[in-house]
């Protein structure tokens, strides 16, 4: 596979995901790893969904710096690490193609009660917020998708939509440093995999310049697009992803 056929789809999906999470506080995630597992195999695309991650939360936390909630953000952020640590040693010890089942099955799992769960009972305290961590950090490392762990926790404790939104970024880049770093650090990716001569370094670079583009756009979009609307366009796209991730992984299980 030759080096501009890849990167054309990561930079479409990472603009997409980039625009979407900029008008309504969640998408990237959401977006790029079902499409990046397919591409790049299950282990190389979260990884790159991460790095995606990590740098479009920096860059939109500079814009929507007055309504994150520190406070929470202090509670949640470190603890994402703890479930980062098992999510990457998981990564490691799996098959690509039981990888792409349980990346699959986790954002339809995911998506499903982000839609079809009731009006949930009135939890606060910061044991929801540890916990939602945790497991933030576990799904966000294992498929790149913590963005339906993290609605649960705004539901349960009433938490303003604005504020959630803003307290997102900083979590979402925390989340991506902490699952790329364990990663790296545990060996449990091949950081070649299926991209030919497409290495990290060039993917970053990529990234950032996407995410920098995906941003602008999406500050104008804004005006336009209400979050609802965004929102639903982004599970929308993460359901259709994860349907061929989960498909491809079960082909490749069971000897296809």
């Amino acid at each position: 596979m030759t080096v501009l056929g890849p990167l054309l789809i990561i930079a479409g999906a990472v603009l997409i995901g980039t625009v979407l999470q900029r008008v309504s506080g969640s998408g990237v995630g959401l977006v790029v790893a079902p499409v990046l597992s397919i591409l790049l195999g299950p282990a190389l695309g979260v990884l790159v969904t991460n790095m995606a991650t990590m740098v479009s939360g920096f860059l939109i936390m500079l814009a929507v710096w007055s309504r994150i909630d520190w406070r929470r953000f202090r509670t949640l952020g470190p603890v994402t690490v703890i479930g980062a640590v098992p999510g990457a040693w998981l990564v490691g010890q799996l098959s690509a193609g039981w990888l792409s089942i349980i990346l699959g099955a986790i954002v339809l799992c995911a998506l499903l009660i982000t839609v079809s769960l009731p009006r949930l009972p009135h939890w606060e305290g910061r044991r929801v917020d540890v916990v939602s961590g945790v497991l933030g950090g576990f799904f966000n490392t294992t498929s790149g998708v913590a963005a339906p762990v993290m609605v649960i926790c705004a539901r349960l404790s009433r938490w303003d939509q604005q504020s959630f939104a803003a307290t997102m970024q900083p979590l979402f880049m925390t989340m991506g440093a902490a699952s790329v770093v364990t990663k790296l650090l545990l060996g449990s990716v091949d950081e070649v995999g299926q991209t030919g001569d497409l290495h990290l370094g060039l993917l970053f670079g990529a990234i950032v310049a996407i995410v920098l583009l995906g941003i602008v756009l999406g500050g104008q979009l804004t005006k336009v697009v209400s979050p609802a609307r965004a929102r639903t366009l982004a599970m929308a796209l993460a359901g259709l992803g994860a349907l061929g991730a989960l498909i491809r992984g079960t082909w490749q299980v069971l000897g296809g």
